[in-house]
């Protein structure tokens, strides 16, 4: 018997455990390591933020779920890893040992990093169902004292599709509150360029994107680097393409939300061999560490190089497709391995993003997600809104019956020429096994 460990319960980690379940025999044993006992979709937040949702609607009580699916849950969280040990020491003193290990942690949010960023200071976040429900009370002491807004995303930044979601999505919660008028906003963000995404573009999201912020009257500063964050003010310096200041800004603000840096979480940071200098997790084309072949990671918390020298530090996002596509790769490999056979799946690592922008959307498909690419598309239109609406709902259907994908959904997407594994398909539907 195998005893398969995965570390976090977000969006990775919770399919993850539904794959393995799903692809492992009974003889075997699967256990979720997290932090409580919920699973809260986070690309609702946005909606969360301005009232458009709320905790209820967006999350789910895992433990009848696992217990359906014989998954032991460990919700004290993870205080540290001990790979040399193959296990984890717990938050309450317990241990879990492991046979494999999928790390699917997420990131911890690098607030710090930056003087008086984040919702314990002087600016708001959605990167978490606690700090959007704080930055709602916000948004409504805003549109009871309408003020300037600055919105956007640090230096060292790797997740922006959010930032430019919360934007338009609090654009026309502003509008529908009629304070609009008396709201000025800036976007700032550490990009290139408008659309950079930390990917270099995807189509002409460049275009698109500061196209929709010229119409909703939003103004941006690119090669953003924030300085610090005071009651009232933010402090940014423009960098030119050569490295010095080309301008510096003291932005008054009454509300604020700026996507902080992401680094490893304390439980896995700074163990030799298994992360780089950030804490991330540094792996091989089978999602496996380099250095720990009983360990797997998936998710953000995977080490991936920024695609090139940028005036203002930028990361790569690890978009949910992308996540997908490492869950999908990762379980086949950890059930090879239980059998005795080499890991063989690579994951494609493509990106198919859909950006509310409240009103619209834009949508993305970028194969693979790092350039130069097979495909390199992006639209925009009122069907991406309705497009991420059904996601919402449908992700969180699999999560609530601990579905990890069903068939329908990887025919789909193999019709639309999207894959999750390199050289892997599905031709009648009892070949090649996916999880």
């Amino acid at each position: 018997m195998a005893h398969v460990v995965v570390l976090g319960a977000g969006l990775g980690g919770t399919i993850m455990a539904y794959g393995l379940r799903k692809g492992l025999g009974k003889e075997h044993k699967v256990s979720v390591v997290s932090n409580g006992d919920r699973y809260s979709f986070v690309p609702s937040n946005p909606w969360v933020a301005v009232g458009w949702r709320d905790r209820e609607s967006i999350e789910v009580d895992l433990a009848p779920v696992f217990a359906r699916h014989d998954i032991a849950l460990h919700p004290q969280g993870a205080k540290r890893l001990k790979p040399a040990e193959r296990r984890i020491e717990l938050n309450d003193g317990s241990s879990v040992a492991y046979d494999y290990l999928v790390i699917a942690t997420g990131p911890e949010l690098a607030f710090d990093e930056i003087d008086g960023l984040g919702p314990d200071h002087n600016s708001q976040s959605i990167c978490h169902i606690d700090h959007a429900l704080k930055t709602k009370k916000a948004f409504d002491a805003l549109v009871d004292n309408p003020g300037p807004v600055v919105i956007g995303a640090v230096q060292g930044a790797s997740c922006f599709g959010p930032a430019y979601e919360f934007a338009f999505i609090l654009e026309k919660a502003l509008r529908k509150a009629k304070v609009r008028d008396r709201v000025p906003m800036t976007f700032v963000t550490s990009e290139p360029y408008i659309g950079h995404l930390g990917l270099d573009g995807v189509g002409d999201t460049k275009g698109l994107l500061e196209s929709e912020l010229r119409q909703h009257h939003i103004k941006w500063i690119c090669n953003a680097k924030v300085d610090r964050v005071e009651p009232g003010k933010m402090f940014v310096s423009e960098i030119a393409d050569d490295g010095s200041l080309k301008k510096a800004y003291e932005l008054p603000q009454v509300f604020s939300m700026m996507l902080p840096a992401f680094r490893g979480v304390a439980a896995v940071f700074g163990i030799e061999g298994l992360t780089n200098a950030r804490g991330f997790i540094v792996v091989d084309e089978h999602q496996r560490s380099t250095s720990y072949p009983d360990i797997f990671a998936i998710g953000v918390c995977v080490a991936i190089a920024p695609l090139g020298k940028t005036p203002v530090p930028t990361g790569v996002p690890k978009t949910g497709f992308m996540i997908e596509s490492m869950v999908t790769a990762a379980a086949r490999n950890i059930g090879r391995l239980v059998t005795g056979a080499e890991p063989d799946a690579q994951a494609t690592w493509n990106a198919v993003c859909l950006a509310d922008l409240g009103d619209s959307g834009v949508a993305f498909v970028a194969q693979p997600q790092i350039p130069p690419r097979n495909v390199n598309w992006s639209s925009s239109g009122k069907w991406v809104h309705t497009a991420k609406v059904g996601f919402e709902r449908y992700f969180l259907h699999k999560v609530r019956t601990g579905k990890a994908e069903p068939f329908y959904e990887r025919l789909a997407l193999q019709v639309m020429g999207v894959d999750k594994l390199k050289e892997i398909k599905i031709d009648d539907g009892a070949a090649t096994p996916h999880v």
